[in-house]
């Protein structure tokens, strides 16, 4: 298996791209291939590990040079259309001729999903890909789709959505009737606007035919219950409201963290409870949960945030990995195809 990396894409490329390659090679089976201009690669291989070339740190480190950057602020478009020796560029290409399994990337959003879906292509019966981002919930973990890809929408997008979201939960994790729900600002059916509204009714008469465990409104403070499997919304408010999220987890870390270390009292008073306070920040963490997956398009592909650390993308890289592994698009391929 290759898993494709683009080495310059995110807030902290290259140096958090390959120390979290360096991370993961030790952990996984495959290889990994940084994608970007080898100079820079190869300076920092010697400025992090004092060695001339990544090879000597791992056979299965690669590189494949490139010389263009897409940079955030780049026009999606222009950028995929005009930067053609751009790590993302060449990393969809090597991804579409079969010279990658899995491409991962950190860049510019927009990029990687118009590259996405123009490079490597929409699954057949797929109106729109989008992002499935996994988040820690109560003794268990949350699927939330679309987490940022589309920012408009309609009823047959959301769906679509937890059509997806469901054949991978089931594939997966093993879950075989995933609990959906929609992320509503009310439970009863006639809250929300005119998508959420129009949504409910479709998920609501679809439901049985296409074989969704659909369970109705959720609203966003009883997602994490642990009774929920899959939440359902689209790209501008699923964005929202994982940013939300992830700023909440920061905050009870930080204030737990600060709080301890008011004063040694507390610090003594804190220490037969450190086991359980490192496992609560670390079911908290979104970092333990990887990227997000980019679900409709032909092959894998895995968004990474864009202020990945190198734990982040070290995560990331075991979870791109695991995707492949469990054909998670073959699968989804063969039940659109019906």
């Amino acid at each position: 298996m290759i898993i494709l990396l683009d080495a310059m894409g995110g807030d902290n490329a290259p140096d958090a791209n390959i120390k979290g390659a360096v991370k993961a090679i030790n952990q996984i089976e495959a290889e990994v291939v940084l994608i970007g201009n080898k100079d820079v690669i190869n300076s920092k291989i010697k400025e992090f590990y004092g060695k001339n070339d990544v090879s000597e740190i791992s056979d299965r480190l690669k590189i494949h040079h490139t010389t263009e950057t897409i940079e955030m602020c780049d026009i999606p478009t222009q950028a995929i259309k005009h930067k053609k020796d751009s790590s993302m560029v060449v990393g969809f290409k090597l991804l579409k001729e079969g010279n990658g399994d899995v491409f991962i990337s950190a860049g510019n959003s927009g990029a990687l999903l118009t590259g996405a879906t123009l490079l490597v292509g929409r699954i057949k019966g797929i109106d729109r890909p989008a992002l499935a981002g996994i988040l820690p919930a109560y003794k268990g973990r949350l699927m939330l789709m679309d987490c940022g890809s589309n920012t408009n929408c309609k009823p047959i997008n959301l769906l679509q959505f937890a059509q997806m979201a469901t054949i991978y939960n089931r594939n997966t994790f093993g879950i075989e009737h995933p609990t959906v729900g929609l992320l509503n600002i009310g439970t009863e059916e006639t809250k929300g606007n005119e998508l959420v509204k129009e949504s409910y009714r479709l998920l609501k008469e679809k439901a049985e035919e296409l074989n969704i465990n659909f369970v109705g409104n959720v609203e966003g403070r009883d997602a994490f219950s642990g009774k929920l499997d899959v939440l359902i919304a689209d790209g501008y408010t699923g964005n929202v409201f994982l940013k939300t999220v992830e700023g909440v987890g920061k905050l009870v870390k930080r204030t737990l963290k600060e709080s301890i270390k008011k004063n040694v009292f507390r610090m003594i008073g804190a220490l037969p409870a450190m086991p359980s306070i490192n496992s609560l920040a670390k079911a908290m963490d979104y970092k333990e949960y990887g990227g997000a997956l980019f679900l409709g398009v032909k092959k894998p592909v895995v968004k990474a945030h864009g202020s990945s650390d190198e734990r982040l993308f070290e995560f990331t890289i075991k979870q791109a990995e695991q995707f492949v592994k469990n054909k998670a698009v073959d699968q989804m391929i063969e039940y659109f195809e019906k």
